[in-house]
């Protein structure tokens, strides 16, 4: 048999289940041929899917075209809503001006009236209190009145009881009490008032006291006082009569 006649394994038939696939001048086995073709069926569903994800992304970029051209006319149309609505601004803003002109003067007139209002209600106010202080004053000023011609009917109860010989006090004992409860009770009358007696002792005041005579006095201090002559009162924080007194030279 000569060379040409000779069958090499390349020339076999293809319908032999042992011949392997020839693939770019190699023998690739029967094995790796089943794997490739399990491998391309695989893939091609990947390739179906990804050609579906890409017609999606085209129809959903068509969608935003779509919204992004109406958003676009319906910004015109804002536009073109505003012209027309300062073009009518303009032709109502004179009434519009004369309008923000009388809400200005009736906003003046306003605060002006609250102002005068205010200034009325803090007068009357002052004028309250100076009427209640002026009628405070009144009623003091009658009391003191009252009060000052009082002051000599202590006084002559005072020396009267001061006058009493020693020996009519135990006689007419039951008269003098009498006397007293009255004397007493006058004086409880004004204590009440806000009258008290100045304290007619100690150093000298000139405040609240009327110096009469200056004696000389070996036992009390120069500047001091050594007699009261006539009781001095206070009604309240005022003096309404002084005491009359001696102060030691």
């Amino acid at each position: 048999m000569s060379e040409k006649d000779a069958i090499t394994p390349e020339q076999q038939s293809p319908e032999q289940p042992d011949t392997p696939e020839v693939i770019e001048g190699e023998i690739i086995p029967e094995e790796e041929n089943i794997e490739m073709q399990q491998e391309a069926e695989i893939e091609t569903p990947d390739i179906a899917e990804e050609e579906a994800a890409a017609e999606a992304a085209g129809e959903t970029e068509a969608k935003l075209d779509d919204d992004v051209t109406a958003a676009e006319q319906a910004a015109e149309e804002a536009e073109q809503a505003a012209a027309e609505a300062e073009e009518t601004a303009s032709e109502i803003s004179p009434g519009m001006a004369a309008l923000v002109d009388e809400i200005k003067e009736l906003r003046k007139a306003a605060d002006e009236a609250r102002d005068h209002a205010l200034r009325a209600q803090a007068e009357l106010q002052n004028f309250r209190r100076r009427k209640e202080r002026e009628v405070a004053d009144r009623i003091a000023l009658a009391n003191e009145r009252l009060i000052l011609e009082l002051l000599p009917v202590l006084d002559d109860f005072e020396r009267a009881f001061e006058a009493i010989p020693e020996e009519d006090r135990e006689q007419h004992e039951a008269w003098i009490k009498g006397f007293d409860l009255i004397y007493r009770k006058l004086q409880k009358i004004l204590e009440n008032q806000g009258l008290t007696a100045i304290d007619a002792s100690g150093e000298f005041d000139p405040n609240v006291h009327e110096a009469v005579t200056m004696v000389p006095s070996d036992e009390t201090p120069s500047g001091e006082i050594v007699q009261e002559l006539r009781k001095g009162y206070k009604l309240k924080d005022k003096v309404v009569r002084a005491s009359l007194v001696s102060v030691a030279q």
